[in-house]
């Protein structure tokens, strides 16, 4: 496994990221920002990564509507995913993350249909590219965040892969060790996410290593399915910022290593 981080697709992000040891940076290019913008960037962020040593691991894209009322795919955010792609491909960054928004005017059916039709356009593309598709977790405007959707759209898509998030599953009430142990093999891409949840409510998402996720678990699980991907810190607190979070990420580096058993 190697541990990195989500930051701002930026040549100081890799030098950032080289400071605190890590091995690579993961890049969310969400709905409202133009694909064109990014791939305008990676020119840079290619000459970044080469000068630091530090990889890119992962590039996603959290938000946008991929499928119209109708049940077809929207063009725009097709072609932005196929523009997503080809960065990973130019950056040597292997996986690409996405998600399928869910129709309520349509069945559950339905919309199953539909995202395996727009997965499978991003698998093709993807294997043409030596770039693997994974879905995320996240419930932003995607359906597929749980074991019922991967039954159906996983099990008939076997090259797909997912992104886990135990903080996630945890603000559902969704067993989040069951599904590592249960879909871990299908595992591409893990976000590292700290999570409190406090009488039922989510109450921060503070450093991985200060809250509730049960690391130690979740490394032995990820070692027993063999997962050997990234494991990406994702900051995402409103209290851990500035000086703060800087030394709650620094926490969190140091704590992933010696769950990695490195030092």
């Amino acid at each position: 496994m190697k541990l990195g981080i989500i930051a701002e697709p930026k040549a100081e992000s890799f030098d950032y990221a080289a400071g605190l040891g890590l091995e690579f940076l993961e890049f969310c290019i969400n709905v409202g920002v133009p694909a064109g913008d990014f791939a305008a960037v990676v020119p840079e962020l290619k000459a970044a990564s080469a000068r630091t040593g530090v990889a890119v691991g992962s590039i996603g894209r959290w938000g946008p509507d991929r499928i119209a009322k109708d049940g077809s795919i929207i063009e725009e955010e097709l072609q932005a995913s196929y523009t997503l792609i080809d960065a990973c491909q130019e950056l040597g960054c292997p996986v690409f993350v996405c998600g399928a928004n869910y129709i309520e005017e349509r069945s559950y059916f339905e919309n199953v249909q539909s995202a395996i039709a727009y997965f499978e356009k991003l698998l093709a593309y993807g294997q043409e590219r030596g770039v693997r598709i994974a879905t995320y977790n996240c419930h932003w405007n995607s359906f597929i965040v749980d074991g019922s959707a991967w039954k159906l759209i996983h099990g008939h898509l076997p090259e797909l892969g997912i992104k886990f998030d135990p903080s996630h599953a945890r603000y559902n009430g969704q067993n989040y060790l069951k599904e590592m142990t249960d879909w871990g093999h299908r595992f591409l891409h893990v976000h590292i996410k700290g999570s409190v949840i406090v009488d039922g409510k989510r109450f921060d998402d503070p450093p991985a290593g200060l809250d509730q996720t049960d690391w130690g678990t979740f490394m032995s699980i990820l070692y027993g399915v063999g997962y050997a991907g990234g494991l990406s810190i994702e900051p995402h607190s409103n209290v851990w910022t500035g000086e703060l979070g800087d030394k709650g990420v620094r926490f969190t580096v140091d704590y992933m290593n010696r769950l990695m058993l490195r030092g």
